[in-house]
């Protein structure tokens, strides 16, 4: 059985941060999800800063599921961070946000964004999403490291 890689999910919302556990929950018992609260958290932890000091701590991503709103720094800033970074730019990236406006989906797109997902807003439509989000990232790319 091929293992699940770490999704990263930076989210500050803690409704939204259950929603896509849950869901993930639902169909994939053993998904190695972890969460940052912001932009600033995410790159203490990609950079192994701060409390993720450790390496174990923080455990290299195979996918980061990023928020673009978020306190601190935005997803916006965050990815522009990680895709000029010479390591962290070869992680996939994929924007999970309420934003459906298309200046949003042009700018992370233009920034680097690997895709670009709405959140749906029933719990039954989150999962749905959430399992082809799975079974594309996980079972049909093929993801460095």
């Amino acid at each position: 059985m091929k293992k699940s890689p770490i999704i990263l999910i930076a989210e500050d919302d803690e409704e939204d941060f259950m929603l896509v556990r849950d869901a993930f929950l639902e169909f994939c018992q053993q998904s190695d999800l972890r969460r940052v609260k912001d932009g600033e958290e995410l790159m203490d932890y990609l950079l192994c800063r701060e409390k993720y000091k450790d390496p174990k701590s923080a455990p290299w991503p195979g996918i980061i599921l990023l928020d673009l709103n978020m306190p601190r720094k935005d997803g916006r800033e965050a990815l522009k961070e990680i895709k000029a970074h010479p390591e962290l730019r070869y992680i996939p990236v994929v924007a999970l946000t309420t934003s459906d406006a298309e200046s949003d989906i042009l700018a992370m797109y233009g920034l680097g964004v690997n895709s670009f997902i709405r959140k749906p807003s029933g719990y039954g439509q989150f999962v749905d999403v959430m399992k082809v989000f799975d079974k594309y990232w996980t079972e049909l790319v093929r993801l460095p490291r």
